[in-house]
């Protein structure tokens, strides 16, 4: 987790900016606390994707929402890259279980500069002999 303002240096809007964070380099996280869902955050300038809906917004303003328990501000940087596990119906599995199968999503996310092509590769094997 990042503050805004760490990745955004030259915005002089992310200096005040304590309600958001950067959760790695590519992704913005806006959580809501209103109990009716109604969220305001800012889109630092640039294309930024919504990761749960796939809907393209410009940023470089402020945006206010509406969302319900199952959802939150969640956008995503051009060009990022994301891998998805490949099992929904539980969150602890052998997360490398199925990685070079079809069963694993990496999405990578539209840039208006250029793209990205993600490679997935196995990971390497244990070399430490165990004693």
């Amino acid at each position: 987790m990042r503050p805004m303002v760490l990745e955004f240096p030259d915005d002089p809007a992310a200096a005040y900016l304590d309600r958001q964070y950067m959760l790695g380099p590519d992704l913005l996280v806006a959580p809501v606390f209103r109990a009716d869902g109604r969220v305001s955050f800012y889109l630092p300038a640039r294309e930024w994707t919504h990761l749960l809906t796939g809907v393209r917004v410009v940023g470089g303003r402020w945006i206010e929402e509406q969302h319900d328990v199952f959802s939150l501000p969640l956008y995503v940087r051009p060009g990022a890259v994301l891998p998805w596990g490949a099992r929904e119906d539980r969150p602890d599995y052998d997360y490398l279980d199925g990685l070079t199968g079809g069963s694993t999503r990496v999405g990578a996310v539209p840039s208006s500069v250029g793209s990205r092509r993600p490679t997935v590769a196995p990971p390497p094997s244990p070399s430490i002999a165990r004693e």
